[in-house]
């Protein structure tokens, strides 16, 4: 691949995470869009999506990649919907997202096709599920915690010491905001803003939206 090029491409760097507690799941992710593997190239950059009205996604990787295997979901599973005329499960999503990062990875390309994602959502009879799938296409269901992206580094510590299967909604969004903030704290290209969504049976909130601002003091 030609260096500049391969130097041009924007990447979210990026921490994503998501939880799971009794109440149903949260999910949450950094702003920061990373070009050229050094410098930021955006600072105001989601990487957390509501897919429709019933699910989201959560992405890390190339950017463009990651806009598109989101816009493509989307599309498929509103074809999906019109088909069977009953809606698609968060499993069937998931496993939506896995065929297609599956092929992807496996078409021959000059850039290649890099994205991991975090799919969560809530069925009909209102449980909640929430699945991580790797960029080569293995998906695999939470059942506590995941974290994925150049941040994880720093998140997966802090969940293994904080995280408990009996934590309220509350405390988890909280423990969210932690994570990412100690992310933010240390990883290069993770920050300038984080987002949290809960996903429960009454659907899907996006309860926290801030930005993380530099800030100068006089010693």
């Amino acid at each position: 691949m030609d260096a500049e090029l391969k130097n041009s491409i924007l990447k979210t760097g990026t921490t994503i995470l998501g939880i799971v507690c009794k109440e149903g799941v949260v999910v949450a992710s950094d702003r920061q869009m990373t070009s050229g593997g050094h410098m930021a190239g955006n600072k105001n950059f989601p990487k957390t999506h509501k897919i429709n009205d019933y699910s989201l996604m959560s992405f890390a990787g190339n950017a463009s990649d990651a806009q598109r295997l989101l816009k493509l979901v989307g599309s498929e599973l509103k074809l999906k919907e019109l088909r069977s005329k009953s809606r698609p499960t968060v499993q069937q999503a998931a496993s939506l997202t896995a065929s297609i990062s599956y092929s992807n990875i496996r078409q021959p390309s000059m850039i290649p096709n890099i994205v991991g994602t975090l799919i969560g959502g809530f069925n009909e009879d209102g449980s909640t599920g929430l699945f991580t799938i790797g960029p080569d296409g293995t998906i695999m269901r939470v059942e506590d915690y995941e974290s994925t992206g150049s941040g994880s580094t720093f998140v997966i510590g802090l969940l293994e010491r904080q995280y408990k299967k009996d934590m309220s909604l509350k405390e988890v969004v909280e423990l969210a905001k932690e994570s990412l903030k100690s992310s933010t704290q240390r990883d290069i290209y993770s920050g300038y803003g984080i987002d949290i969504f809960t996903i429960t049976k009454e659907g899907i909130k996006k309860v926290v939206e801030q930005e993380i601002k530099p800030e100068y003091k006089d010693r």
